[in-house]
């Protein structure tokens, strides 16, 4: 928590009769800053970015923006702007009058809007499009239009409610870099709402990690996919093998007979039950040293092929009823001759080993 966050929330909770959807939210956005709220659906994400907006409020708690105290505020008195999945662009008016929509409102001269919309027409590539109507567009120029509208009256927040979820994936993959480079060029604070954890990763400054209404962990793309706080975010974020385990020593875990050498956490006993991870990259197959930890002899199982790589499932063979999955490169594959039934080694490098209580 930083003494000069942008956005400051705290405790918040919201209720819905008995039921609990925030739960002692707590978190400081900084000026300028990217933030993905990132989880599963009914998480609490979109409740959250309603609460800050105001469109939904919470039930006990506090929001202040640029130390201005706004829990109580409408909408109308907060300094945001919002971009929601479905657009909500006016199908009756024209793109420059959807775009212009708020300045009119705020009794701007003619010129003037009309100087704006141009302006923020031709920053989300659309230039030409002021006299076309919604349905004349396609799905990614109505999202540019919906944007562009977001921004026209410079709020100090763009809020993005899933923007991207109603398009393909080409369409989608281009607008994420294109919103990212729009957000650096104007520095607005900008916090978004998605599912999608590739999209929260390549896009965000910092993820927060959202599960039954309670924040999970929150941090840096690469912290949050490389030192993941609780098995929720290991298994929500990336993809992660969970093995079945009990501490045996300081510093070991046992699966099936096979002993692993790994970082264990202080309040992890020997005997109590435990969770062994690690990411299918992060398992080595190439010259592995005779005295190199935790080495495994495994039989190939399926072979799935992913374009750039091939996602393996590998059994361990001491161990019947242990196999994970690792991700092969192409000219591993090639250069080892890997195919279903090869036996070979692996190791699982201690430092990439995660432990979490069972």
């Amino acid at each position: 928590m930083t003494a000069m966050a942008y956005l400051e929330v705290r405790n918040l909770f919201k209720r819905y009769g008995e039921f609990t959807a925030l739960k002692n939210i707590s978190l400081d956005i900084a000026e300028g800053e990217f933030v993905c709220f990132l989880g599963p659906s009914g998480c609490g994400k979109t409740t959250l970015l309603r609460a800050i907006a105001g469109l939904d409020r919470q039930s006990s708690g506090t929001i202040r923006q640029k130390a201005r105290d706004i829990s109580a505020l409408p909408p109308a008195q907060r300094d945001f702007g919002i971009v929601f999945q479905s657009y909500a662009l006016f199908p009756n008016l024209t793109v420059g009058d959807n775009v212009g929509y708020g300045l009119v409102s705020r009794r701007m001269a003619r010129a003037a809007i009309a100087k704006r919309v141009h302006e923020l027409l031709s920053l989300v590539g659309l230039p030409d499009a002021a006299p076309k109507y919604p349905a004349q567009l396609s799905g990614g120029q109505q999202q540019r239009v919906a944007l562009a509208r977001a921004l026209a009256t410079s709020p100090g927040l763009l809020l993005l409610d899933e923007p991207l979820s109603a398009l393909d994936a080409r369409v989608r993959l281009r607008l994420r870099h294109e919103i990212k480079a729009l957000q650096r060029t104007l520095g607005v604070t900008t916090i978004m709402v998605t599912h999608d954890q590739e999209e929260a990763l390549t896009m965000a400054d910092r993820i927060v990690v959202m599960n039954a209404g309670c924040l999970e962990q929150v941090g840096a793309p690469q912290e949050i996919y490389r030192n993941p706080a609780t098995a929720f975010v290991a298994d929500f974020v990336g993809s992660m093998n969970f093995l079945a385990g009990t501490v045996s020593a300081p510093g070991k875990v046992k699966v099936d007979g096979h002993e692993f050498a790994c970082p264990v956490q202080d309040g992890l006993a020997p005997g109590a039950a435990v969770q062994l991870c690690i990411r299918p990259e992060d398992v080595r197959v190439r010259d592995l040293p005779a005295d190199v930890p935790n080495r495994v002899a495994v039989e190939v199982g399926e072979l799935d092929f992913v374009g750039s790589f091939c996602r393996a499932t590998l059994a361990v063979r001491a161990a019947s009823k242990v196999s994970l999955v690792a991700d092969f490169s192409s000219n591993l594959i090639r250069d080892l001759g890997v195919e279903r039934g090869t036996r070979l080694d692996v190791a699982l490098p201690p430092d990439r080993l995660q432990v979490f209580a069972a």
